[in-house]
């Protein structure tokens, strides 16, 4: 017997259908103007509902950076892992799980910038900042599975992934970095995690 889904209420995809309102209202303001030039009643006239409204949705605009860039990410690390499946060696998978999401994250240098502030500084009960750290768990889990691949990591895999997620997450937040490209951010992180892989 096949469990039947009940239809979604007019309730709840009213709360779904404003949820992808606001998402895209504020990911397209803050990718024309950066985060600190956006503020929450430009997102919500944009998305066309009441500034009450969408403090229900996210208490501040820091919840509404990781809200947008949380599904940016999240299509990045599926990129990555899919990328990952048709590389043999274990340096060329990382980099390919990490590409993406470096990528991802210099869209807007100031707003990947903010986000990673916003995922090691905003509170952790908050639902989207949970989804950020979440991502973060899912990153190292991606990696770590592609260093089982080879045993004389296998043991140590999970162990590692969380040092090369350091690296990735280290080499995008600093200010020195800003200018630098995304080949060049992935240069440095490929040659860290090739010494860590190599020890």
């Amino acid at each position: 017997m096949s469990a039947v889904t009940p239809p979604v209420g007019r309730r709840e995809r009213n709360k779904q259908e404003k949820l992808e309102r606001i998402t895209a209202a504020a990911g397209a303001l803050f990718a024309e103007r950066g985060v600190d030039e956006v503020t929450t009643q430009q997102i919500a006239d944009r998305a066309d509902i009441g500034a009450g409204t969408l403090f229900l949705y996210a208490k501040n605009k820091g919840e509404l950076l990781l809200l947008v860039q949380n599904s940016m990410y999240a299509d990045a690390l599926a990129e990555g892992r899919a990328a990952a499946e048709a590389v043999p060696e274990a340096l060329g998978a990382v980099m390919a799980i990490v590409g993406p999401v470096v990528a991802c994250n210099r869209k807007q240098v100031d707003n990947g910038r903010t986000y990673l502030r916003e995922m090691v500084f905003g509170d952790p009960e908050e639902p989207h900042h949970r989804e950020a750290l979440a991502l973060t768990v899912q990153t190292e889990e991606a990696i770590a599975a592609v260093l089982r691949r080879d045993e004389r990591m296998s043991e140590t895999a999970a162990t590692l992934a969380r040092i090369v997620s350091a690296i990735m997450f280290t080499t995008m937040a600093p200010t020195a970095n800003i200018g630098r490209s995304v080949a060049e951010l992935l240069d440095d992180v490929r040659g860290q995690v090739q010494v860590l892989l190599e020890r």
